[in-house]
Order: structure tokens, then sequence, then C-alpha cells
């Protein structure tokens, strides 16, 4: 499934993007907010990849690579995942390598996902878990008018603040 803006592509990922997933994923600035293990390889970068692949068939996740219209390589990701039970609710996550950021390129791609899981998937509630320190992101999830739970808690992440975004009726 690939979503277009007037600037982005925000494509399916596959193995040719090896080393652009290795890139994003092993990034010093966004894993300080990120609580996972960076990849070491690109082997690593490829089991991920993998993974991936095999949610999307089912929908279980939809994961879009994000690119610039006039090149080929993967400077960010974006995707919907942690669908509810009756599948009304999801969470988004979203990662941009730092030459890239407050260009408006995440915003850009959010707008077009949001939009995407509002009136294709016919989501309810679009939930999105950012770090406290993340002064971009949660400027990005404020502009698009996300609101925060101050009620919520991320169970096992003590420095992640939870927003939510509710579909316009």
């Amino acid at each position: 499934m690939k979503l277009e803006t007037e600037r982005l592509i925000l494509k399916p990922i596959d193995v040719s993007h090896v080393e652009d997933i290795f890139k994003i994923r092993s990034n010093r600035i966004i894993n300080q907010f990120v609580n996972r293990i960076p990849p070491k390889t690109n082997y690593d970068a490829l089991d991920f990849i993998l993974t991936i692949k095999k949610r999307t068939p089912n929908n279980e996740t939809f994961y879009w690579g994000i690119s610039s219209k006039d090149q080929q390589n993967l400077i960010g990701t974006i995707c919907l995942y942690r669908f509810s039970e009756d599948r009304t609710e999801a969470e988004v996550g979203y990662e941009l390598l730092p030459d890239h950021h407050r260009k408006g390129i995440m915003s850009e791609a959010l707008s077009a996902v949001l939009n995407f899981g509002f009136n294709e998937l016919n989501l309810q509630t679009i939930l999105a878990f950012t770090n406290k320190f993340n002064e971009n992101s949660k400027g990005l999830l404020l502009k698009q008018d996300f609101v925060l739970q101050e009620d919520s808690t991320d169970v096992g992440f003590a420095d992640n603040l939870v927003f939510s975004l509710k579909k316009n009726k």
C-alpha cells in the first residue's frame, strides 16, 4: 500500500531497503528517544524488515518507508500497529533521520497516515507514545491536534507520554 503527498512517497519496505533501515534504526539521535536495541549489522536490519513483512499481509501492521519524490532512499519510517481487538484503535509510530528534521516532512507523512487510518481503516482513535524529552515529537503531535492524555501511562516506559487523536465525526 503506497501513499503519496505533495513531496513524499510512503512505500512498503522490502529487502532493497536494508541499508536505509540500518541507517535509520541505528541512528544515535533517533535512538536517544526510543527504547530498542539498535541494529549492529545489515543482517539485523534485514531481520527487522522480514519481521515487518510477516505482519503486513494480514494487516497486523501497516508500515511505510518515507522518501522524497525526487530520491529513492528512505529518510524515515511511519507505521500503524498495535490495533485494538475491535480494530477501532491503533498506535502510530514514526522516525526521521535528523538531517530532515524541522522541514515539515514528518508532519506531511503523518497527515497522510492519519487520513488513511481514519478514512480507509475506519479507526476511531489513534494513539502516539513519545518520550517526554522529545520536543520535536511532542510539537508534531500537538500540531496534528493530538491531545496529551495526562492520566494515561505507557506501562514499562516511565519517560513516555501518551497522546490520542479521535476521528472527526
